[in-house]
């Protein structure tokens, strides 16, 4: 056995190779919890609000650990760089699992939520570092595959996760979605703590930043996004846009907005440093991503209505239709190295997202009802078409930067999708809203109306409602595409300039 050691240490290379499978490992349980976590909640809301009450805030069960991940992003990205990858990741991964624990233990919903936001502190740095990392352990020509695995985790554990969350309500108790996360995440902490080792950097040098942490400059970008998504999120539904609280938190947050600029302009080592918006390349990534989160709320969320309102599906059925581009969209991202490596990775973008453009202005010219497997058929194709779009983007532009950046730029253009995201779902719910109202002649809510309706019970004239509705969504969502497109093409160099390593 001792033998057997040496000859591993002397070789190195076995040693080396599995020690970075176990790392993956742990990368992937991490992806899944944080993946799952945003979503196994949804279907366990009824027995949720049964045991504890608070049925008026329940919504922000969701929206507070959202909030969470999303403001922490670029905090944790510069952390990363400061403090290495492994401290960050395994402080987050401890958090979120202390998290976790606290919200099997709620006594009721206003603990509840305040833990999640907890689970939310800590899912911000397993979804940073988690792909940050996997920058680092992989070479250029690798990334692809280690990327297309993490896809492939989020994607299958975001549709899983209403599944998995229904059946713990029904057959054990809401408390166990919670309690759940506490091995799988225990065994990814212990493999990033056994088998991760980072080689040493010495601060000042290019191979990390003096590590200097900018925490004035951290709770000013906390503190504005708070309240700036905190708007977004519940402007509309927890109180009117035009209400006190709407103007008070928008007020808050631009007033918040310029004062991360005066505190990062001045900081030695800014949590958002400027570079990040003047290098056209990071930028244009940036705002391209931001898109994508912005087109990606037409799908996830007003998709499974249209299933069950227009075509009359169960609600297993409508989550199918929703759940195969989970499919096409890992296997077009791993097939992408081979477009990009010979036209590159800004014209692979494009190429994607043109396609998807072109199929998500094709969704509204679907007939009146309609089968199944028509709209199952454009997802499928979205689903690659987008595949090929952000993978590219994201090998690419972390593809240009050394290991002391690359955490801060993994973070950016997360938390631009993030953001994306949060805008698409206010901005396309009030145009679904808005068209639901004018064909219904009166004040209309197609999140209410989806609930009240049942499978195929709708009258015709509420279900066309409903599609005019979903296909205004689409369109929408088809112009941010296109404006995803513009900018790629406008503001990206043809040319990544990919550093050596």
């Amino acid at each position: 056995m001792g033998d057997t050691r040496r000859a591993t240490r002397g070789t190195g290379q076995p040693a080396r190779a599995h020690r970075r499978g176990a790392v993956v490992a742990a990368l992937m349980l991490s992806m899944a919890l944080a993946a799952l976590d945003a979503t196994v909640v949804s279907t366990a809301v009824p027995q949720i609000v049964g045991d504890l009450g608070g049925f008026s805030v329940f919504s922000w069960l969701f929206s507070g650990y959202l909030l969470a991940v999303t403001v922490t992003l670029p905090v944790y990205g510069k952390l990363s760089d400061t403090f290495g990858r492994k401290p960050v990741l395994v402080a987050g991964a401890s958090l979120f699992l202390l998290g976790s624990l606290l919200c099997a233990l709620a006594w009721n919903m206003g603990a509840l939520i305040a833990f999640r936001v907890v689970q939310g502190l800590g899912g911000g740095a397993l979804q940073g570092t988690v792909q940050t990392l996997a920058a680092d352990l992989y070479p250029l020509e690798e990334r692809p595959k280690i990327q297309a695995k993490l896809s492939t985790v989020w994607a299958v554990s975001a549709v899983a996760g209403p599944g998995l969350g229904g059946v713990l309500a029904a057959y054990a108790d809401w408390r166990w979605i919670f309690l759940v996360n506490l091995p799988v995440g225990a065994a990814a902490l212990w493999l990033i703590v056994r088998h991760l080792h980072e080689p040493h950097r010495k601060p000042g040098q290019e191979g990390r930043p003096r590590a200097r942490v900018d925490w004035a400059g951290a709770l000013a970008v906390f503190a504005c996004g708070g309240a700036l998504l905190t708007a977004l999120v519940q402007g509309g539904v927890a109180w009117p846009w035009w209400s006190a609280p709407s103007l008070a938190l928008f007020g808050a947050g631009l007033a918040l907005a310029g004062l991360v600029v005066a505190v990062e302009r001045r900081a030695a080592e800014p949590i958002i440093p400027g570079w990040v918006w003047r290098r056209r390349t990071i930028a244009a990534v940036n705002l391209a991503l931001g898109a994508l989160g912005l087109l990606m709320v037409a799908p996830t969320v007003f998709l499974p209505t249209y299933a069950q309102a227009v075509l009359g599906l169960a609600p297993v059925t409508a989550g199918f239709v929703l759940s195969v581009w989970t499919l096409s969209w890992p296997l077009s991202a791993a097939l992408s190295q081979h477009v990009y490596r010979r036209i590159g990775f800004r014209d692979t973008a494009l190429l994607g997202i043109g396609a998807a453009t072109l199929i998500l202005l094709a969704f509204p010219l679907l007939p009146f009802p309609g089968r199944a497997w028509q709209p199952t058929a454009l997802m499928l194709l979205l689903g690659a078409a987008l595949g090929l779009f952000q993978l590219p983007l994201i090998v690419g532009v972390q593809s240009t930067v050394g290991w002391s950046e690359r955490g801060t730029t993994t973070a950016s253009v997360l938390f631009c999708r993030q953001t994306g995201q949060t805008v698409g779902a206010t901005l396309f719910g009030a145009v679904a809203n808005g068209v639901l109202a004018a064909r219904l002649g009166g004040a209309g809510d197609l999140d209410a109306l989806a609930r009240d309706l049942g499978a195929g019970a709708a009258p015709e004239a509420t279900r066309r409602a409903v599609a005019d509705a979903v296909h205004a969504v689409y369109l929408g969502a088809a112009c941010a595409a296109a404006l995803a497109f513009v900018v790629l093409l406008t503001l990206a160099p043809r040319r990544f300039p990919v550093r050596t390593e």
